[in-house]
């Protein structure tokens, strides 16, 4: 039994300074360069370390936990011993599903000293599903002094939360050609409002199936999950992929069986493919290369940021943030993020363009379907 303890450093961060959202821990930072680099050397100045410290600390680690990390043969590359491997891919593993939670505990952290130092910073709450870009708004923002309040959520739970008033904002994905009886539009249709709610444009990208490097399984499409000898990863219902997977699904006449595990994001899904706990997830181009995988597209999405037109037309610091997903430094960071696209960004938009879904009974014709067009939100 081993225990954890965690700590948080509180410092001043230049505009263009990036950080990580996972934690750190320095063994693991060893491990990984070892794993990448195959020797002690390489990985020493791969972190900026002297030979002599990085041996010394995985010894004093091998000692510290009674394990083997490395295996030490003379003449031969250092290697991580099939413990040390284990356990690099056990702390992957876990920092993947956890990232949405320790992202969203360092916000609450931040938000409170941002307030405690400077009360002139306008703060604006969205609620979401995990997004590979959103972290990176959040970052371009503050340096116009926005800060954006993120609480990662499934996205039903994000706009039950937009409409009773527990965020200014909430994320909301649809793919690109969504028909009007899709199950996107059944699901999101009784939620929406033409002429309450508002559309902002935030990034489009791309979705598939996340496979090993060299597709060895020979995964082809939604249809493979019919193979019962492969393990797929699943995602929680009310998910914005999750409802995205099951309208793919839905088209290709495929009824998904049981997934060999549930994963809460689209970093965890890869990484339980990297670590070789399943064969295959549904999700982000934008997860899968940083992990190593293969990808294989199925659906582009548009991803909008969903408001009320009353605080659309009453928050400076919300037509701030409209003006900046608009700019081009915003068009610059989602060209750095693998399968995403600056598709209208900033543009104010109403559902009825957007998400052709409504249609309204004919009062002289009981039973029937009206073809005029809806009221424009």
């Amino acid at each position: 039994m081993h225990r954890i303890d965690l700590t948080y450093a509180l410092r001043s961060t230049l505009p263009d300074e990036r950080r990580p959202t996972a934690l750190h821990h320095p063994l693991f930072a060893l491990l990984d360069a070892l794993h990448r680099h195959g020797s002690i050397r390489a990985a020493a100045q791969a972190l900026g370390l002297s030979y002599r410290h990085v041996w010394g600390e995985l010894k004093r680690w091998e000692g510290e936990l009674g394990r083997e990390l490395v295996l030490w043969a003379k003449g031969q590359r250092a290697a991580l011993s099939p413990f040390g491997e284990k356990l690099l891919w056990a702390e992957r593993r876990a920092q993947a599903r956890l990232a949405p939670q320790v992202e969203a505990l360092r916000m609450e952290l931040e938000r409170a000293f941002d307030v405690a130092f400077d009360d002139r910073i306008d703060v604006m709450t969205l609620c979401a599903s995990h997004d590979q870009a959103l972290p990176l708004l959040r970052e371009l923002a503050r340096e116009q002094g926005l800060h954006l309040d993120l609480n990662f959520m499934d996205s039903l739970d994000a706009l039950r939360a937009l409409d009773a008033g527990q965020c200014t904002m909430a994320g909301i994905q649809v793919r690109d050609g969504v028909a009007r009886a899709s199950v996107s539009a059944r699901i999101y249709r009784p939620r929406l409002k033409p002429g309450h709610h508002k559309l902002i444009g935030f990034a489009q990208r791309t979705q598939g199936l996340m496979v090993a490097p060299g597709n060895p399984r020979r995964i082809a499409g939604l249809s493979d999950m019919l193979r019962p000898e492969l393990r797929w990863v699943g995602r929680a219902e009310g998910t914005g992929t999750r409802i995205l997977l099951d309208e793919l699904l839905a088209e290709a006449g495929v009824h998904p069986p049981q997934p060999a595990l549930t994963e809460p994001s689209h970093v965890a899904a890869a990484q339980a493919v990297a670590s070789g706990c399943a064969d295959a997830a549904f999700g982000l181009e934008a997860a899968a290369r940083p992990a190593g995988l293969d990808f294989i597209p199925l659906a582009r999405e548009r991803y909008f940021l969903l408001t009320l037109k009353s605080t659309l037309d009453s928050s400076p610091a919300l037509r701030r943030l409209v003006g900046l997903l608009g700019s081009t430094a915003w068009a610059q960071v989602l060209a750095g993020l693998p399968g995403y696209a600056a598709t209208e960004p900033g543009a104010v938009l109403a559902l009825t363009r957007v998400l052709p879904w409504w249609s309204y009974r004919n009062p002289s014709r009981p039973g029937t379907e009206g073809v005029a067009a809806p009221p424009q939100a």
